[in-house]
C-alpha cells in the first residue's frame, strides 16, 4: 500500500473517529437537556404566549437547553389524564399544566415529578396543596381565588345592567372552586335586589348529553325571562359556541370571570390578568429547573385584575354600558 493510500485511510479514519465522539457528545448533550411537559386543556392555537416568552426571558431557549413535549385537550376534558400518564412514562423534569382541570390530572398521575400551575383555581380547597405558604407536596405555581371574583363581579353586573332582577348562573356543582364561587354569588344577590336561578351542569358528561341539557337549561331560563347569564370559567371554555349562539339570540348580557367574553360574545369579564400570571408562573420552572423543590416554593395569588367591556357586543344587544361602569375598563373590545 503507498503512502498516500495509507494517509488517506488514516485521514478518513480520523474523520469517521471525530464524528462518532461528535455524535455521542451532541447526544449526551440532548440527554442532559431538560424535558418539559406541557399540558393545556385547550388547543395549539390557544398556546401561551406570554409564558413561552417569560421562558426565554428567563433564558430557557426551546431546542438549545430545554426541549418540551405538548399535550393539546382540545377542550375535551376526558382526554387529561391519558396525557398527563403519557408526559410522566416520558420521564419528564416538571410538568406546566394549565387551568384546573389540567393541573388534577396532572396530580393524579403523578406525585413526585413537579407539576407547576399556571393559573389553577383554589388549589387548598381543591386539595393539590397543603396551603399557599408550604404547598407541601409536588405542586405549586399560581392558584386563584374565584370565590372573591364573582363576589365583585355581581357588583358590577348589577352596575351594567340595573334594570336586571334575574340572573342565571351556569355552573359545575361537582366542582369545590365552583360550589364555593355558587354559594358566594347567592350571598350577595340580596344586597343588589337580584334573584338567583342555578343552571347547574356536569362539564364531564359525554359531548352530546352535555350540550342537549345544556339547551336544555338556557331554554327554560329564557322563558323565566332570566335578564342575564354568569358563566363560571370552565363552562365558558368547552361550551362557549354554544352559549355565544343563545346569548345572540334572545340579546343577553353574558358575565363571567373568564376573559374568553372576548371570543364567545360575552359582554362583561372581571378577571386575573392571564398575561401577568403565565410570566409568573415561569419563574417557578425557573427555580425548580434550577433545583428548588415545588414544596418549598409558596403558592402564589395573582396581583393584577383586569376589567373587560365589550363593546361590540353591547352594541349588538342594543345595550348602552354606564359611563362609570366604561371609564374604569382595562380593555375595551370594539
Amino acid at each position: 500500500m503507498s503512502n498516500a493510500v495509507k494517509e488517506f485511510v488514516f485521514s478518513l479514519g480520523f474523520c469517521a473517529m471525530f464524528l462518532v465522539l461528535c455524535i455521542s457528545a451532541s447526544a449526551q448533550q440532548a440527554r442532559k437537556m431538560p424535558l418539559i411537559g406541557y399540558l393545556e386543556y385547550g388547543a395549539a392555537n390557544d398556546r401561551d404566549e406570554a409564558f413561552f416568552q417569560a421562558l426565554r426571558d428567563l433564558g430557557w431557549i426551546e431546542g438549545q437547553n430545554i426541549a418540551i413535549e405538548y399535550r393539546w385537550a382540545e377542550g375535551k376534558l376526558d382526554r387529561l389524564p391519558a396525557m398527563a400518564k403519557e408526559l410522566v412514562g416520558l420521564n419528564v423534569h416538571l410538568i406546566v399544566a394549565r387551568a384546573a382541570t389540567a393541573i388534577q390530572a396532572a396530580k393524579r398521575a403523578t406525585t413526585t415529578i413537579p407539576i407547576v400551575m399556571v393559573r389553577g383555581a383554589d388549589a387548598v380547597e381543591n386539595k393539590l396543596i397543603a396551603s399557599l405558604a408550604l404547598p407541601g407536596g409536588n405542586v405549586t405555581g399560581m392558584s386563584e381565588d374565584q370565590a372573591d371574583l364573582h363576589t365583585k363581579l355581581l357588583e358590577l353586573l348589577h352596575e351594567t345592567v340595573p334594570q336586571v332582577k334575574q340572573v342565571a348562573v351556569l355552573w359545575d356543582p361537582a366542582s369545590a372552586t365552583y360550589t364555593r364561587s355558587f354559594r358566594a354569588i347567592q350571598t350577595v344577590a340580596p344586597a343588589f335586589g337580584l334573584t338567583i336561578q342555578s343552571l347547574e351542569l356536569n362539564r364531564y358528561l359525554e359531548a352530546k348529553v352535555r350540550s342537549e341539557k345544556l339547551d336544555g337549561l338556557l331554554e327554560t331560563a329564557a322563558r323565566k325571562r332570566v335578564g342575564a347569564l354568569v358563566v363560571i370559567p370552565a363552562m365558558y371554555n368547552i361550551l362557549g359556541q354554544q352559549i355565544a349562539a343563545f346569548a345572540t339570540k334572545n340579546r343577553m348580557p353574558v358575565f363571567s370571570v373568564s376573559d374568553a367574553v372576548e371570543k364567545y360574545f360575552g359582554l362583561l369579564a372581571y378577571t386575573y390578568s392571564t398575561n401577568d400570571m403565565s410570566r409568573r408562573a415561569a419563574t417557578y420552572v425557573d427555580k425548580i429547573l434550577k433545583g428548588a423543590k415545588p414544596a418549598d416554593l409558596p403558592v402564589e395569588r395573582p396581583r393584577k385584575l383586569e376589567l373587560l367591556i365589550n363593546f361590540k357586543t353591547a352594541k349588538q344587544i342594543g345595550l348602552a354600558i354606564p359611563p362609570n361602569v366604561l371609564a374604569r375598563a382595562d380593555k375595551v373590545i370594539r
